[in-house]
């Protein structure tokens, strides 16, 4: 019978109603009066059911996946891994590791599950497991689409040893591999910029030499141009620049080069480049336009960016939330105080943005080290969101750079009280408030009360992390 069923109607249907549940279950119960059991529809309507992210959606999809006295198919349980959301995923792989088999397993399931863990922020042990069960199986160095998930999982969750350890026993690389390699130091960045230099020196080692069959792509370059931001090396971005036109990836035409030169060049300090780039480019989205926008107030032309912003709206591109908190880093970074202030009272009135706890703390951030405490320390209490113990911290080191003990002695005791009610275990951000309220009592040469705070470190295990240098 299920021959004669009408499957590509079936999958217009579905595509149709993709908003409905309703409908979905009806569908699914034709298939069951008509005893289908072709993979592809029911891959569809598992996908389909996994979007609605529902309980009773979770439940039809696992319904179609597990029968009750057989085992289920391969295809549709990578199916249900492959469209479950990333903790579904490692739990239903997990239940099923319990019951029965990993030979029932095939490289697909794997990949998809390591896909899963490595968006998962909470799945670095998980996946660890998993990569000791894919060296079990004998997948690892037979399949390059695993080692490559394997090293973009290590990349992710910043185990660069890890990556770099599974990268170099690859018998064989592909592009994608390269470049989530390439990507992975590129992403992570570190004081002294090693990573992003390891990066550099493996980029070299894919353009000069490769493996014969693959070759840097827009992704790989888009990587590189970050690193070289990180470390404003001006000379080697001309140098990719240059070796970017050469591939044959021209800005104009490519946003995301374009945008990554647009950074690169801003970064760099070469802002003429940077604008250059920015008027040739004929597609530009929000990224495009932050850049530009970031790279203004970051050379000291921050009274430009308004004009840019009306540009952007005219364009048809809204600001978002990432266009501001990059915008409101770099006033800050540079002490354009008023320009910032002005900045954050056009962001609801003119486009239409909420502020979020990362815009306010760029706010206070930045009237703190104008030393406008008192302004500061007002605008926290008026803000209609709690401040969390980053924004406090900041405030605190500040009244110590100024000498405003009486403030900073109030938000220190703030901070540690934070500390102890949210029973945080001892951490690195406990010892930096320890600290700050440390050196606010210093700063005024309260020392009898630095040495009571240095005694309740003792009683409370709390240890300060060395300082060190790269000299």
């Amino acid at each position: 019978m299920s021959s004669v069923f009408p499957g590509p109607r079936f999958l217009s249907l579905l595509h149709r109603n993709s908003k409905t549940l309703i409908q979905a279950k009806q569908l699914h119960g034709q298939l069951v009066i008509h005893g289908c059991r072709d993979n592809s529809l029911l891959g569809k309507l598992i996908g389909h059911y996994c979007s609605k992210q529902s309980t009773e959606s979770s439940k039809l999809a696992h319904s179609l996946v597990f029968p009750r006295y057989s085992n289920p198919d391969k295809f549709l349980f990578n199916t249900l891994l492959k469209c479950s959301n990333p903790e579904d995923s490692i739990r239903i792989f997990t239940n099923w590791v319990s019951k029965s088999s990993l030979l029932y397993l095939n490289e697909r399931t794997f990949v998809f599950l390591l896909g899963a863990c490595a968006r998962s922020a909470s799945s670095s042990r998980v996946g660890r497991i998993v990569h000791g069960m894919v060296m079990k199986l004998g997948f690892l160095y037979n399949s390059e689409l695993i080692g490559t998930t394997l090293l973009h999982f290590y990349a992710k969750h910043g185990d660069l040893r890890y990556a770099r350890k599974v990268f170099d026993e690859m018998p064989e690389r592909t592009s994608v591999t390269w470049n989530a390699m390439i990507g992975g130091y590129c992403s992570h960045k570190d004081k002294g910029n090693h990573n992003a230099r390891k990066g550099m020196i493996l980029f070299r080692r894919f353009s000069c030499c490769g493996d014969g069959v693959s070759r840097p792509t827009d992704t790989t370059m888009v990587c590189v141009l970050s690193a070289i931001s990180q470390m404003g090396l001006l000379e080697v971005g001309a140098l990719v620049h240059g070796y970017i036109e050469k591939l044959g990836f021209t800005p104009e035409v490519d946003v995301f080069i374009g945008t990554g030169l647009v950074d690169m060049y801003s970064k760099c300090g070469c802002l003429t480049s940077a604008i250059s780039v920015f008027e040739l480019m004929r597609a530009k989205n929000v990224l495009t336009w932050t850049s530009m926008a970031t790279g203004l107030a970051l050379n000291g032309r921050g009274n430009e960016t308004p004009s840019l912003l009306n540009r952007m709206a005219e364009s048809g591109i809204k600001p978002n939330v990432v266009t501001f908190t990059s915008l409101l880093s770099a006033y800050r970074h540079n002490g354009l105080v008023q320009e910032g202030l002005e900045l954050f009272q056009s962001m609801r009135t003119r486009f239409g943005v909420t502020p979020v706890i990362q815009h306010y703390g760029c706010i206070v951030d930045l009237l703190g080290k104008a030393g406008r405490l008192r302004e500061a320390y007002e605008f926290v209490l008026a803000m209609p969101i709690k401040p969390d113990a980053i924004m406090l911290r900041s405030l605190c080191n500040a009244c110590s750079m100024y000498g405003e003990t009486v403030m900073g002695e109030e938000i220190g005791k703030a901070l540690i009280e934070m500390e102890q009610d949210e029973k945080k275990k001892v951490s690195g951000s406990e010892c930096e408030d320890y600290v700050a309220l440390s050196n606010v009592y210093a700063s005024k040469g309260k020392w009898v009360e630095v040495e009571k705070l240095r005694d309740e470190m003792k009683e409370r295990r709390i240890r300060t992390r060395p300082g060190y240098s790269f000299v």
